[in-house]
């Protein structure tokens, strides 16, 4: 069966509420599917710790601020119910358990989306609002079919509880490595962090004040001063963290941020536990063996189970016809409109380059879709 509609959005996590807030409050008719049968599935199955690293006044969504009793970062439960309340109050009834497996261009220039069901659409607007966290990437490492141990992505991390007695090595110190580091070393687990180049790092709070919020008055001084005040107060506040094993990029991370999309580590005391050998930094892997890992300085470690906190990947290009037009040199779309032959296609959630994070992000591109979508 194929049903035409007008806006169809592809998701319902923050990137795709966010878009259809934007256009259930411009009185504008969508559609979304899901996936999953759940409002941000993700949410729901996060490590139980988790609390937002931005706060709350840059991370709500369109047209809906948190309540006024949530914490300046707001808990993973929380949000989940912020979230699904988001839907509610927006009249948002996504078409659950339904997959996207291709979405092509029709003959009369709309766009074709095949789904899982046999329940495809016609639309004239597709936003796509799969997000940069689609598909866990999980690398391969000799030997590692050989070890006899467990080893999971960061997604099936819930708590520290299966870990209990065991020796854990977490690989990626990314902001995800990072806490589930600090979480295995609060409950007295033997932990080992796989650090494989320069980290960016820089505290949540200082003085009791948010840096997000110091950031952002900064970002505003002229000739880089920001920059280098951010780099001096961070020499400061961490001190040399060679002597840890951590070798601390030379890329300032608002930089790195536009430049490449990553994320700085926000620290909220991942590093305060290294220092204390509460943590311990092992370089990069060079193979498995059925009893642990041999790292790239040649030294063998006994592990129980792994956790690999290597991030995710987009895969637009799985989805889209001529996807691979589409992307930057990151794999992720090159911006918020699509162009030429993609014109009609929107992307949400994908623009990790900016200060504030990806909910800050999802907030002004959803603007920049739902305006560009009422002048069609």
């Amino acid at each position: 069966m194929l049903t035409k509609v007008k806006n169809l959005i592809i998701g319902a996590g923050p990137a795709g509420l966010a878009i259809a807030g934007r256009l259930s409050n411009a009185k504008l008719d969508f559609d979304v599917v899901e996936a999953s049968d759940k409002i941000a599935v993700r949410w729901h199955y996060h490590y139980d710790r988790l609390h937002l690293h931005t706060v709350k006044q840059f991370s709500h969504l369109p047209h809906l601020e948190f309540p006024e009793d949530y914490p300046l970062y707001v808990p993973r439960k929380a949000l989940v119910d912020y979230f699904e309340n988001y839907a509610r109050t927006f009249d948002i009834h996504p078409h659950f358990n339904t997959e996207v497996k291709q979405i092509s261009k029709s003959d009369n220039g709309n766009w074709k989306v095949t789904t899982n069901v046999g329940n495809d659409y016609e639309a004239e607007h597709v936003i796509v609002a799969t997000g940069v966290n689609r598909i866990p990437n999980s690398p391969k490492f000799e030997g590692q079919g050989n070890f006899n141990g467990n080893i999971i992505h960061s997604r099936d991390y819930r708590n520290a509880k299966p870990f209990l007695g065991k020796k854990v090595l977490v690989v990626g110190m990314g902001n995800t490595g990072a806490e589930l580091a600090l979480d295995l070393s609060e409950n007295d687990i033997d932990v080992s962090i796989c650090v494989r180049s320069p980290i960016s790092v820089v505290p949540r709070d200082l003085n009791g004040r948010s840096v997000q919020v110091t950031s952002k008055q900064l970002a505003k001084l002229p000739f880089g001063l920001g920059d280098w005040l951010g780099t001096q107060i961070r020499k400061v506040y961490f001190g040399d963290l060679t002597k840890y094993g951590l070798e601390s990029s030379k890329v300032h991370p608002a930089v790195q941020l536009r430049e490449t999309g990553k994320t700085p580590i926000v620290d909220i005391g991942t590093i305060k536990a290294i220092k204390e050998g509460k943590i311990k930094v092992v370089p990069g892997i060079k193979s498995f063996d059925n009893s642990g890992v041999t790292f790239v300085d040649g030294k063998h470690h006994l592990f129980d189970e792994v956790i690999m906190a290597t991030g995710y990947r987009p895969h637009v290009e799985q989805l889209v016809e001529r996807g691979d037009e589409l992307l930057d040199k990151y794999q992720c779309p090159k911006g918020a409109i699509g162009k030429d032959f993609h014109q009609g296609l929107y992307f949400i959630g994908f623009d990790n380059y900016k200060l504030g994070g990806i909910l800050g992000t999802i907030f002004t591109d959803s603007e920049i879709i739902a305006n560009d979508i009422k002048s069609n």
